[in-house]
C-alpha cells in the first residue's frame, strides 16, 4: 500500500509525458572534441565558443589583432604540441594561450593563420578511425567554420599547398615562436621570408591585445580567484590536523577541481619551515613541524584564465614572536603596495617602493646590516608582482614600466626568504613568508580579487583555533599512516 501511494505521488509530480520528453530526444548533438552549447548547456550559453566568451568577442579579438599588425602582414599561430610522459602516455593537454585567444579551439594539431586579406584561416587535423577509437572525436574543418567562425578552413594535409601562396602575398610574416612547427617552418616560402628578415615574433602583438581584459574575461578571472580562495581556505583549515606538504597539495587541488577548475595553474608550492625559503619549492614531501610556518603558493585555471595567490600561516594555530615580527613587515608592505595600485602607476614603481620598504624593515629587525642591493636580493630576489591572465606570468613582453590601465590584472606579492645558514641571527634562519594577492586595476583604483581569504594574524589564528575538524577514526588512521 505504501508503495502504491508513493507511486501515485510520483505520477502526480512527474507525469509520464513529462518524463518521456526529458529522457528521450531525437536531436543528434555532434561531438567536436570540446564542449559546445549543444553538448554542454550547463557550461556554455548559445553563441559562446568557450564558457563566457562569445563568438562575437573572438571575432573582435581577431579584428583588434589585425589592427595592431602592419598592413599586408600574415600571422601564423600553431596549437601547442602534445607533450608525452612516456611513449604512449601524454601529459594533460593545455592549449597555447595565443592560439586559444584567437580561435577558441582547445585542441592540439591545428594551425591558425590570420591576415588582412584572408581573415582567419584554420588548418585542422584529420582524425583516422584508429585515432577516434583511442582518443575520441576532434574538431575538423566543419567545426572550424561552424563553431570557431573561421572565414576559411582546410585539412592539415593541404597546408603545404595553400600556405606558401599566402606567405608570398604578404609583406611581413609573424608567428608564435613558442609553438613553431616544422610543418610550416620547413616550407620554402617561410624559409625565404626568414632569410629576408621579414619573420618576427607575434607575441609582441598578441600580448598587447591580451593585456586589458574584457568584462567577460574579468568574470572568469574573478571566478578563478574565488575558487582558489575557497580551496586555500579549506586547506588552511585542514592543515592543523594534516600538517603534511603532500596532503595539503592534494587537498587544495581537490578543492579547486571540485569547484569547477580544469587544472592547477602550476604545481602548488607547499613549503613547510625551511622549505618556505625556496621560492619555487615543488617537492612537497615533508611533514610541517609543530611551530613552523607553511607557505602555500597556488592557483587554478578556469576556462583558460588563471589565478595566483599565496598565504603563509602556522598550522599549529599560533605565530611565534619571531614569525609575527617578520610577517607583520610583509603584511604592511602588501597593504601599502595595494594602495599604490591605480591607473598611471606601474609595476616597476610599486616594486621600487616595496624594495625601499623591505630593505629598511630588514635592517631594523636585524636580519640585514646594510642597505646594499646585494644583501637585499639575497633575502628577496623576486619582483613585487607580474601581469596575470591566460598565463601565470601573462603578457611577458609587456614592460613593467608600462603605466597600468583599467582592466589590467597584476599580482602583489612581497616576501622574505631566509635560507638556513644566512648571515643573520639564528632565530630568523630558515623562514619563508609571502603574502600574494591578485589585483584588478579599475577606473578609480583597484579591486583585490583574492580579498576573501584572510591574511591578518588575528584572523588566521582565530580561523585555525576555532575550527573543529571533528576528527573521526578514518582521519586518525590517515594521520598515523602518513607519519610512518
Amino acid at each position: 500500500m505504501a508503495m502504491q501511494i508513493l507511486h501515485r505521488k510520483l505520477l502526480q509530480r512527474f507525469p509520464y509525458n513529462r518524463v518521456v520528453r526529458c529522457l528521450y530526444s531525437t536531436k543528434n548533438v555532434p561531438d567536436i572534441g570540446q564542449p559546445t552549447a549543444a553538448s554542454h548547456p550547463e557550461l556554455l550559453k548559445e553563441g559562446e565558443i568557450t564558457p563566457s566568451i562569445s563568438s562575437e568577442e573572438y571575432i573582435s579579438r581577431r579584428k583588434r589583432l589585425l589592427e595592431l599588425l602592419p598592413d599586408k602582414s600574415l600571422a601564423i599561430i600553431a596549437a601547442a604540441p602534445v607533450k608525452m610522459m612516456t611513449d604512449v602516455v601524454p601529459y594533460t593537454y593545455r592549449p597555447d594561450a595565443d592560439y586559444l585567444y584567437i580561435t577558441g579551439c582547445q585542441q592540439p594539431g591545428g594551425v591558425a593563420v590570420l591576415g588582412h586579406d584572408c581573415g582567419l584561416c584554420m588548418f585542422m587535423p584529420e582524425a583516422s578511425p584508429h585515432d577516434v577509437i583511442w582518443q575520441g572525436q576532434i574538431a575538423g574543418v566543419d567545426a572550424a567554420l561552424d563553431t570557431f567562425k573561421a572565414e576559411q578552413s582546410f585539412p592539415m594535409s593541404k597546408l603545404h599547398k595553400i600556405l606558401p601562396d599566402m606567405i608570398r602575398s604578404s609583406s611581413k610574416l609573424f608567428h608564435n615562436k613558442k609553438t613553431a612547427l616544422p610543418t610550416y617552418m620547413d616550407l620554402e616560402a617561410f624559409q625565404k621570408a626568414a632569410c629576408n628578415g621579414t619573420v618576427k615574433d607575434l607575441s609582441v602583438y598578441t600580448h598587447e591585445a591580451r593585456l586589458i581584459k574584457s568584462p567577460a574575461e574579468l568574470r572568469l578571472m574573478r571566478d578563478s580567484a574565488s575558487i582558489a580562495c575557497q580551496a586555500l581556505l579549506q586547506t588552511m583549515l585542514h592543515s592543523k590536523t594534516f600538517p603534511y606538504e603532500g596532503m595539503l597539495s592534494a587537498k587544495v587541488e581537490y578543492e579547486c577541481r571540485m569547484r569547477g577548475a580544469q587544472r592547477m595553474a602550476f604545481n602548488p608550492v607547499v613549503g613547510g619551515g625551511p622549505n618556505g625559503s625556496v621560492i619555487h619549492y615543488s617537492r612537497n614531501d615533508q611533514r610541517v613541524k609543530d611551530g613552523d610556518l607553511v607557505l602555500m603558493d597556488i592557483g587554478c585555471e578556469l576556462h583558460g584564465y588563471v589565478s595566483d595567490l599565496t598565504r603563509t600561516w602556522p598550522p599549529c594555530g599560533s605565530f611565534s614572536p619571531v614569525h609575527e615580527e617578520l610577517y607583520e613587515l610583509i603584511l604592511e608592505t602588501n597593504k601599502e603596495c595595494l594602495d599604490l595600485c591605480k591607473p598611471g602607476t606601474s609595476i616597476r614603481h610599486i616594486h621600487n617602493y616595496s624594495v625601499d620598504k623591505l630593505r629598511k624593515g630588514f635592517k631594523e629587525i636585524g636580519i640585514s646590516n646594510d642597505d646594499r642591493n646585494h644583501s637585499y636580493h639575497q633575502l628577496n630576489p623576486t619582483n613585487i608582482g607580474h601581469y596575470l591572465g591566460m598565463d601565470v606570468h601573462d603578457c611577458s613582453t609587456i614592460s613593467y614600466d608600462r603605466p597600468l590601465k583599467p582592466g589590467v590584472v597584476i599580482t602583489i606579492e612581497p616576501g622574505v626568504y631566509i635560507p638556513t645558514g644566512f648571515s643573520c641571527p639564528e632565530r630568523y634562519q630558515g623562514i619563508g613568508i609571502r603574502i600574494e594577492d591578485e589585483v584588478l586595476i579599475t577606473e578609480s583604483g583597484y579591486e583585490v580579487l583574492t580579498g576573501s581569504i584572510p591574511k591578518e594574524i588575528k584572523h588566521i589564528e582565530s580561523l585555525l583555533n576555532n575550527y573543529s575538524l571533528g576528527m573521526g577514526m578514518d582521519n586518525q588512521n590517515i594521520t598515523r599512516a602518513a607519519s610512518r
